[in-house]
């Protein structure tokens, strides 16, 4: 399958799990806890179900990591990364701010992906070399220079309450420097958000590779950088990752470094 071909099944493959998303919005939900305040829904399992159908009639060989299930993996060298539905919390509660999420890896590398928000009717999208779009608009980080007049995003973990590893002391470190942060819940968009210079940075600790596979790939084809707080390349599989338009990146750094006294 032909690079623009693969970016055509991965946008009908998030804007069927976006019609899902819209058809239940707002109505009456199957929730279910995997943690004290992490939940699941009925949309999120039907979200799955029908990417990863969608991937194994057109993919049989590939190997599917997906929020989800269980995930076993082989050696096949490539790899569909999903997030059916970023932002769960806020789908359940009615708040509309979450997407779908679905990147294609090749060789460990990301070439291909998408991120898709059905009520603002945004549908982000990036592969390898040819640049991010929005909507058909090609897309590009801002040109924020100094972190006084940046607004960043960023996140907390699940287990804020009970880990001393909860980016708290981040968060307060940035607040006093940066012109303003926000939190709305869904990593994936965030890091389209930055993409599309509507924020110039982001960072967050213990994620997951479906919250910013997608987003990663976004990011670099817009024209940003995503690393770990050290500045090295990002590592998808690790737990830490530092997103912005690259001209505020030390800067951030920097910040990230103090606060944890490295």
């Amino acid at each position: 399958m032909m690079m623009d071909e693969l970016l055509k099944f991965i946008i009908r493959c998030v804007e069927e799990s976006g019609k899902i998303q819209k058809k239940h919005f707002q109505k009456t939900l199957k929730v279910k806890y995997k943690g004290d305040i992490n939940l699941v829904t009925n949309v999120d399992l039907e979200c799955q179900e029908k990417i990863i159908s969608l991937i194994r009639r057109e993919f049989p060989n590939d190997d599917i990591l997906s929020e989800e299930q269980q995930n076993v993996l082989s050696n096949a060298k490539n790899r569909w990364i999903i997030d059916p539905l970023d932002g769960t919390t806020n789908y359940a509660h009615g708040y509309p701010f979450f997407c779908t999420s679905l990147a294609y890896e090749k060789d460990g590398d990301l070439i291909a992906g998408a991120v898709y928000n059905p009520i603002f009717g945004e549908l982000f999208y990036a592969r390898k070399g040819y640049g991010s779009y929005l909507n058909g608009d090609r897309i590009k980080v801002s040109r924020i220079r100094d972190i006084k007049v940046a607004l960043l995003c960023t996140g907390f973990p699940y287990d804020l309450a009970t880990s001393k590893r909860n980016n708290i002391d981040n968060f307060l470190r940035f607040i006093f420097r940066a012109q303003a942060i926000r939190r709305d819940g869904s990593a994936a968009l965030n890091l389209s958000y930055v993409a599309a210079g509507r924020f110039d940075g982001f960072w967050e600790i213990k994620l997951n590779p479906w919250d910013v596979a997608a987003g990663t790939l976004l990011v670099r084809e817009a024209g940003g950088i995503v690393t770990d707080f050290k500045g090295n390349p990002v590592d998808i599989y690790k737990d830490e990752i530092l997103a912005s338009n690259g001209l505020i990146h030390a800067q951030m750094i920097e910040i990230l470094n103090v606060e944890e006294g490295r």
